[in-house]
């Protein structure tokens, strides 16, 4: 098995064509109203064109009040189907298969870009964020998952093959998983069989609104301080294996490390899973891939599929060039110029300089 090699997707029979996948990424290019602009599209049709098996969008909130970012692209509105086919059609052509990134930012939806209070699991407060979170009612989750499903609904419609739903990094699906943000005492809140039941209510109504080819990929943090610790990760990986969904995605953010909890034996936190898993679901991996032999050691702990994020930003071409043995992308910091000549526009090329020597005139 290689990067370059094909993936049959067990449930479906779907194949992709190699074993690269483009994770999603925040460039901030949307509209307002969430509509995608040229600027993002071009910057991820330019990624297919690379050759990427797999393309994730951007995070893409569900419902108006799930928006964390400017910029940030949406699926919740019939307005936004336009563009969103013009996307989905663009990344097949190109011979990659497209995933919208779905989520709901929850606690990290200020009112400020939503007009109303942010809302969460339990009332939270964090660091950074506007204000404090008001509880979430038992209808108003009901609702929010319905908002999940229809999200994915418009994906299809628009010619997507599938959806990521983004149980990652702190937003509001991750704000029910963990035992810090959620103290609730009803059916939502408790064990970890209970603090799932929002993620998996989610995932029922995501293959209930799609057809059964319709693809669905779920992304966690194997660790996270909204109160997600290892253990229970992959204990909810068992339960959503049981749920027939298609890919799970870890989010390790750097693939050589071992979990907290595991720092004698030093096993990633990929072997810890695929440990678990046992073939049984195909395994996405993410965090700190740079070249050919990162990904080689993401495949010989387990993984199925290798995610990459910043390597794709300056060199769209990464995936077509794997597998040639003088190929040795260079690393950052990459000017402007070069930036734009890779289907960055301004926006993004401004967000980037956020990021701790990525461009020559950042920070």
């Amino acid at each position: 098995m290689s990067l370059t090699s094909g993936l049959v997707l067990p449930r479906t029979g779907r194949k992709i064509r190699n074993r690269m996948v483009l994770a999603a990424m925040t460039n901030k290019q949307s509209f307002d109203d969430g509509t995608l602009s040229d600027e993002e599209i071009n910057w991820l049709l330019r990624r297919a064109e690379g050759g990427f098996g797999i393309i994730t969008t951007a995070a893409s909130h569900v419902s108006q009040c799930g928006k964390s970012w400017e910029g940030e692209m949406g699926v919740w509105g019939d307005h936004q189907l336009r563009k969103l086919t013009e996307l989905a059609s663009g990344i097949r052509q190109r011979g990659s298969i497209g995933l919208v990134q779905i989520f709901h930012g929850g606690l990290r939806a200020p009112r400020s870009l939503t007009s109303k209070q942010p809302v969460s699991a339990s009332i939270n407060l964090e660091k950074g964020v506007e204000e404090e979170s008001r509880e979430l009612s038992d209808s108003e989750i009901e609702n929010l998952i319905q908002d999940f499903g229809n999200a994915a609904k418009r994906c299809e419609q628009a010619g997507f093959e599938g959806v990521e739903i983004h149980g990652a990094h702190g937003y509001l699906i991750s704000q029910f998983l963990g035992k810090k943000t959620n103290r609730r005492k009803d059916r939502w809140g408790g064990e970890l069989i209970d603090r799932s039941l929002f993620l998996r209510k989610i995932v029922e109504c995501v293959r209930k609104n799609t057809s059964e080819e319709f693809l669905i990929c779920v992304r966690i943090s194997p660790e996270h301080d909204v109160g997600i610790t290892i253990d229970e990760s992959l204990g909810l990986s068992e339960l959503l294996v049981e749920m027939n969904i298609d890919i799970l995605h870890i989010s390790c953010w750097d693939i050589f490390s071992s979990a907290s909890d595991d720092l004698d034996s030093k096993r990633t936190i990929t072997r810890r899973f695929s440990e678990i898993l046992q073939n049984r679901i195909p395994l996405l991996t993410t965090g700190s891939i740079w070249n050919e032999e990162d990904g080689d050691f993401a495949l010989s702990e387990g993984a199925d599929l290798v995610g990459v994020a910043r390597v794709a930003i300056a060199h769209p071409d990464w995936a077509n060039k794997i597998g040639k043995s003088d190929y040795s992308p260079i690393k950052p910091p990459f000017t402007p110029e070069h930036l734009m000549d890779v289907e960055l526009s301004p926006i993004f090329i401004d967000y980037m300089r956020r990021w701790k020597g990525f461009v020559t005139d950042g920070k």
